[in-house]
């Protein structure tokens, strides 16, 4: 089978209730370090993100399996750049900060499983993202994005040095590569922004405008 009629084979669709087992698992092979540390969804709280938002919960369906999921609600920021942790974007694990008349989508996680890492599967949930804020004229999506490969250059520079170091391409750095890739744009260093022993608990503030956007 080739590459591209495997890509064919992934869809992405809106998460639901009897998924929510699968992407417990999807969620533990796909952030090893953080599952190691009790940093990854529970069903409970996974519940919750549908109840709130559920057009904001996807997952990537291939032949079945679920090799793909992220979990979104609204936000409004003021200012529109402020400094957050992820606890106080999304309200704590059960989305209690989303606001249905926010302005930005907020992507509280996306995960892909590591078996199924060349199929596409980020890149068409992105994809879902962005469809879903055009639908429903949201005016941007914004993110704290992990910096998985700063640990081992932390020594040596700032997280904020690092990432210019990796927008001039002399370092790899596979997560903030990728959303550039996808047209997110680096905005600021986020501290202490939530437990991950990858990124020292940094991350990136990253946005992508809606460019259909229409101002109400």
């Amino acid at each position: 089978m080739s590459d591209q009629t495997r890509k064919n084979k992934v869809i992405i669709r809106n998460m639901t209730k009897e998924d929510i087992p699968k992407i417990v698992e999807l969620q533990k092979a796909a952030f090893p370090y953080m599952a190691a540390e009790g940093v990854y969804w529970k069903p409970e709280q996974l519940e919750a993100h549908l109840k709130v938002f559920p057009e904001g919960q996807f997952v990537a369906d291939y032949d079945g399996k679920i090799v793909g999921s992220c979990s979104s609600l609204i936000v409004k920021f003021d200012p529109e750049y402020k400094e957050h942790t992820w606890k106080e974007a999304c309200g704590d694990s059960i989305f209690s900060a989303h606001n249905p008349k926010g302005d930005s989508l907020y992507g509280a996680d996306i995960s892909t499983h590591p078996d199924n890492r060349r199929l596409g599967v980020a890149t068409k949930i992105y994809d879902a993202r962005k469809a879903l804020a055009i639908k429903l004229n949201l005016r941007r999506i914004i993110a704290g994005a992990r910096l998985f490969n700063y640990c081992e250059f932390a020594k040596e520079l700032s997280p904020l040095e690092y990432v210019q170091k990796v927008l001039k391409h002399e370092i790899r750095e596979p997560v903030l590569e990728f959303q550039v890739k996808n047209g997110f744009k680096f905005i600021k260093i986020l501290n202490d922004y939530m437990k991950d022993p990858r990124s020292l608990n940094h991350a990136t503030f990253i946005e992508w405008i809606n460019p259909n956007y229409k101002a109400k």
